[in-house]
């Protein structure tokens, strides 16, 4: 595991007394002013020493390491703040011997003032020094490195997709995404150039997918990389406005409700993620979206006024209907079966009427502006156009899922296609949970 470096002692270390001198001195207590405020200057200096830049070899020299380009960015603003702290370990140096020379009042104040602001600075440091320290040294035990580095791998399959099937070129986003693992019931993502609370509001430099456990234990259920993935896609893509005022105009224009209208461009971002993730995995995300949101029917049908998630039983028949405009017919069919036997009564909860009434045309509206319309920011081309998944791209994954059930190499197989491979492997049965887990995850890392 990383540790903490031995630290170099700082130049206040130097102007102690040569050893002979430190003897006479045995025994005779310093006074506690001198003393004290020496100590505060080198804590300052050597905090500063401390917080230093990370070095790749420190998280393994493997595969599952952190790439250059992840160090490099994180060090990039390690070493922007500490700069900061250094000018500020000075102003402290500087006081404490003003202060040493004539400890009055007015000096003595300026210490502590000085000091303080290096240690609120020290502590802003600490913070995105220590969310990166985890994340990186997560890398470096089996098997959650590995686990990590496959999920790194769907990633950026799903960014080279889409970004070598655009109509426009555009500036090749760096660096790529990186996973990190948290217990929790929900993935979620942190996108690139967003200011977080955790890292002082300073901006994160990378796409962030954080996974639970649970996920990473059952990789059939990782759709959830592919929909977390298409968020940062959204952004990056320059479809953040596109997408929500394409879906309001087309729902405005069919007359269904200005209320009806709020909530499904309310709606877009989450709505886009599920279906990106469908148009980059195929049928079987869908399972892996009924594994999320089927859960109670309190839950499932809980209509939430201000929530930014379709309502969950409204949500898969969302996913159900772009199956069917992708040519899986029989396949959307069954799905929707299923989820209505499970779930038979819509109005079993608080989903408003106007809702039910007019989803079916709604549903239908907003599928085909997001997913069917051209963007420019897509060079004219649409979402489904961008992504095209198709009949052939299923048999290939079922080959796959043959292949990865009974131990052999799985081909040329794209990594997106491994999750959807290991649900089609895990639901016909094709090999037990832990071999179909364990072959995944071989495949991946072999890569």
């Amino acid at each position: 595991m990383a540790t903490l470096p031995d630290i170099v002692a700082p130049a206040v270390d130097r102007e102690d007394p040569p050893p002979r001198q430190q003897l006479k001195a045995v025994g005779t207590a310093p006074a506690v002013l001198p003393a004290w405020l020496r100590a505060q200057s080198i804590n300052v200096t050597r905090h500063a020493a401390a917080l230093r830049p990370f070095r790749r070899e420190e998280f393994g020299t493997g595969p599952a390491a952190p790439s250059e380009g992840h160090i490099r960015v994180v060090n990039s603003l390690i070493s922007k703040l500490r700069g900061g702290l250094l000018k500020m370990s000075k102003n402290v140096t500087r006081a404490v011997a003003a202060a040493n020379e004539e400890p009055d009042r007015a000096r003595l104040r300026s210490v502590v003032l000085h000091k303080d602001r290096a240690h609120r600075w020290v502590q802003g440091i600490e913070k995105i020094w220590d969310f990166y320290f985890e994340l990186f040294g997560q890398r470096q035990s089996p098997p959650y490195g590995e686990w990590l580095l496959s999920c790194d791998r769907v990633a950026m399959d799903c960014y080279q997709t889409i970004y070598t099937n655009l109509g426009v070129a555009k500036s090749i986003p760096a660096p790529p995404p990186f996973c990190f693992m948290r217990t929790g019931f929900a993935p979620s993502t942190i996108r690139r150039g967003i200011a977080l609370k955790r890292l002082g509001l300073q901006l994160n430099p990378f796409p962030l997918v954080q996974l639970p456990y649970h996920r990473m234990v059952n990789p059939w259920t990782l759709g959830a990389v592919m929909h977390e993935v298409s968020h940062n896609l959204q952004s990056e893509l320059g479809l953040s406005k596109d997408v929500p005022r394409a879906v309001a105009r087309r729902l405005l224009r069919a007359r269904l409700g200005r209320s009806v209208a709020m909530v499904w461009t309310r709606w877009n971002r989450e709505m886009f993620a599920d279906m990106c993730a469908l148009l980059l995995g195929g049928p079987e995300v869908l399972g892996s979206l009924m594994d999320v949101v089927g859960r109670a029917p309190a839950m499932v049908f809980g209509f939430n006024p201000r929530g930014v998630h379709p309502t969950p039983y409204l949500r898969t028949l969302i996913s159900v209907e772009l199956l069917r405009r992708m040519g899986f017919t029989d396949e959307a069919a069954n799905y929707r079966r299923a989820w209505t036997r499970v779930y038979p009564d819509a109005r079993a909860g608080n989903i408003p009427e106007a809702m039910l009434k007019t989803f079916p045309e709604a549903c239908a509206q907003a599928v085909d502006a997001m997913c069917f319309q051209p963007y420019k920011a897509l060079g004219n081309k649409s979402l489904a156009q961008v992504i095209r998944f198709q009949r052939k791209d299923y048999q290939m994954m079922e080959e796959a899922a043959g292949r990865m059930a009974a131990g052999a190499d799985p081909g040329i197989i794209p990594e997106r296609f491994l999750i959807g491979a290991s649900r089609i492997a895990l639901n016909r049965r094709m090999a037990r949970p832990g071999v179909v887990t364990e072959n995944f995850y071989k495949e991946l890392v072999r890569r």
